[in-house]
């Protein structure tokens, strides 16, 4: 067997979280400004002589049947590329909590797109790439390029904004969940009428400023299906020295910004007492991909 190929999918999250309305499809629209970060999933990727693509993962409880987002992605790669009779072995070693809004599944499918591309040598430009991801999951192509960026659309529709400022992130995922569904269905009996937080990010990005990018964080899930879960994590973090706090995605970790790192690992400390989920990480910048 050929060595595996060994390579990193970041996390992101969630700056803003705008829910629009809702197409005639039933998908809905979303203004986003979503970071990625420097909490990682490794995936190891080793070609094989039998065609198909074998699936393994070292977290409990994260299916890997034909459901799972990155067996979507290398059967899709095989199948535009033209591969026949391909054949992957991927193994997943998980570090980014699950059922979190923090990207994972997409982050791991879109690391396998652009690691089979170069493995391959298979010639897709990221563009070419976006739409091969956007046919897995609406975060792929904001998963394939990275950094700060806007989202619109279904997710789809990426433009780069101004660098995150240097900071620490402090991340934490409880044990509470988020009905995804029950929110977007909130949100359709609220008529979408949630303050807008993205075109305030998007101008303080662009100054450069830390204190009002951490002001300016917001998510209209938090607005649709309030959890005293979640907003009592999020003022523990502000009391805990946090500029800014937020739940990510649909929920349901919540992260906080710092400036320095020490009150960032105090924070971290603290809450460790009681959540089992507990990260410090950075701002990752597109250039990095």
């Amino acid at each position: 067997m050929e060595q595996p190929m060994r390579v990193y999918a970041a996390a992101k999250l969630n700056l803003t979280l705008d829910i629009l309305g809702r197409r005639p499809d039933g998908y809905h629209l979303l203004d986003m400004v979503m970071q990625t970060v420097s909490i990682y999933d490794t995936l190891l990727l080793t070609p094989t002589q039998h065609p198909g693509v074998d699936l393994l993962c070292d977290r409990a409880g994260i299916p890997c049947g034909e459901e799972n987002t990155v067996r979507k992605a290398a059967r899709l790669f095989f199948q535009q590329a033209g591969i026949r009779g391909g054949g992957l072995r991927i193994q997943i070693l998980k570090r980014i909590p699950d059922q979190a809004g923090m990207g994972g599944g997409s982050a791991d499918a879109a690391a396998v797109l652009r690691t089979m591309n170069r493995m391959y040598h298979a010639g897709f430009t990221m563009d070419e790439l976006c739409k091969l991801g956007l046919k897995v999951g609406a975060d792929v192509p904001f998963c394939l390029r990275g950094g700060t960026m806007r989202a619109e659309g279904i997710g789809e529709i990426l433009t780069h904004l101004t660098p995150m400022p240097q900071c620490f992130f402090v991340v934490c995922k409880p044990s509470v969940g988020v009905s995804t569904a029950a929110a977007f269905a909130q949100a359709d009996r609220d008529g979408a009428s949630y303050p807008r937080f993205t075109p305030a990010m998007t101008e303080a990005l662009a100054a450069g400023e830390l204190p009002r990018v951490a002001g300016g964080l917001g998510n209209s899930f938090t607005l649709a299906l309030p959890l005293p879960q979640i907003e009592e994590l999020r003022q523990t973090m502000l009391r805990r020295g946090a500029l800014g706090a937020c739940m990510t995605g649909s929920g349901s970790a919540v992260f906080g910004i710092f400036s320095e790192r020490v009150p960032a690992e105090r924070c971290r400390e603290a809450l460790r007492e009681e959540y089992r989920s507990v990260f410090v990480c950075e701002p990752v910048g597109a250039e990095s991909y």
